[in-house]
């Protein structure tokens, strides 16, 4: 499943005055990779594509502190999920690509399941 999402940086700007404007929808650990609005709207992106590919939105199901961004050595981006999110979505495998440009920062999410996600199909 993949889910993308984008956002303009300018809407996060003010963000960085108040962490607590952060704290909605990153942990604490999240907010201290978070230097500028770029990564602000970058990690926001992340969170909205991923709950896109889950196909449940940000909501009951899944929350914004039930996904984590992390940055590995050379500083890429990768995101764990809650344990229920795992479970109940049968996750084996996810990847995550962020990018900024033009004033936009844009999220991409893939997960991979064991389990069929019910889509409808359109004709």
């Amino acid at each position: 499943m993949i889910g993308i999402d984008i956002v303009s940086i300018k809407r996060f700007e003010k963000f960085l005055e108040k962490k607590s404007a952060l704290s909605k929808y990153l942990s604490d650990e999240e907010i201290l990779l978070v230097t500028s609005p770029s990564t602000a709207a970058g990690f926001f992106a992340t969170k909205e594509a991923i709950s896109k590919a889950l196909g449940t939105g940000i909501g009951e199901k899944c929350s914004f502190k039930d996904i984590k961004i992390h940055k590995d050595a050379k500083g890429a981006p990768f995101y764990t999920l809650s344990s229920h999110i795992i479970e109940a979505f049968g996750i084996t495998e996810t990847a995550l690509s962020i990018a900024h440009d033009g004033g936009f920062a844009i999220a991409v999410a893939v997960i991979k399941t064991q389990k069929t996600l019910p889509r409808p199909i359109s004709h």
